[in-house]
């Protein structure tokens, strides 16, 4: 990734120069493009398999879980996040990298570190609980959830905590503008976590009918909102670009 104009570019040749803001919208659309198609397929061609639930009351919606069991929705899934993953860390070097030069103080290189140990977690939870389906392993899966789920809430306050000191001393409009709508969607996204949690733990409680419907609407929103968290980097590196280059012939041993 460059930063502004890159002082190597003339004796380098670029073989890949991609504008960041189009890596991070295309990003988000290759996870969000797997899950609506695998949410679309499974109510198509595989509703009552999609829809089960243990106490076999109504529901009318799967949840994701099951939804990406399936199959072809598994492949489809796991090629979406698969081609989504190695960007997303990308995307984790590049903030580990912004956030270290913008720190003023050790609390907020502390909150650094743990921006980035969070995404890492983040991220691996999520390949995990991809590759390794609720109908194959479901103690893996549930484990690799949890970890998905917690390092998602983790990484997006710490974050918020970040823009926050960044915000202060910044007179960027995009900047005060990402910080605001990373706020935002945060606490959007605690939200719908703690309903989640009470309409779970009701339905495995009362097993009443369509409250692992409301369930499963709530858990779209989670994993929506955490799409919308990182596409917020769209304005943290509007003016930047990621560049791959090779070395002039005579500089390549």
């Amino acid at each position: 990734m460059v930063h502004g104009g890159y002082i190597g570019l003339e004796r380098d040749r670029p073989l890949i120069r991609v504008p960041f803001p189009h890596l991070t919208v295309g990003t988000v659309l290759l996870a969000l493009t797997g899950l609506i198609l695998c949410l679309v397929l499974s109510l198509m061609y595989h509703y009552s398999e999609s829809t089960y639930t243990h106490c076999l009351v109504d529901n009318y919606l799967p949840s994701i879980s099951a939804s990406i069991s399936l199959v072809p929705e598994r492949y489809i899934w796991r090629t979406c996040i698969g081609l989504h993953s190695a960007p997303r860390y990308l995307i984790t070097a590049s903030y580990c990298m912004l956030y270290w030069r913008r720190s003023s103080s050790l609390t907020d290189r502390l909150l650094t570190a743990a921006v980035c140990v969070c995404s890492l977690c983040e991220n691996t939870g999520l390949l995990l609980l991809t590759y390794v389906s609720s109908t194959e392993t479901y103690k893996v899966h549930k484990n690799s959830f949890i970890v998905f789920i917690v390092g998602s809430l983790l990484h997006m306050l710490f974050t918020c905590r970040l823009w926050y000191s960044i915000k202060k001393n910044s007179l960027h409009t995009e900047e005060v503008t990402s910080y605001r709508w990373k706020l935002r969607v945060f606490l959007f996204n605690v939200s719908c976590c703690l309903a989640a949690g009470y309409f779970f733990r009701r339905h495995n409680k009362f097993c009443e009918p369509g409250i692992y419907t409301v369930f499963a609407l709530l858990e779209y929103l989670v994993v929506g909102s955490n799409m919308a968290f990182h596409l917020t980097s769209f304005w943290d590196f509007s003016n930047q670009e990621v560049l791959v280059a090779m070395p002039p012939e005579d500089k390549r041993y």
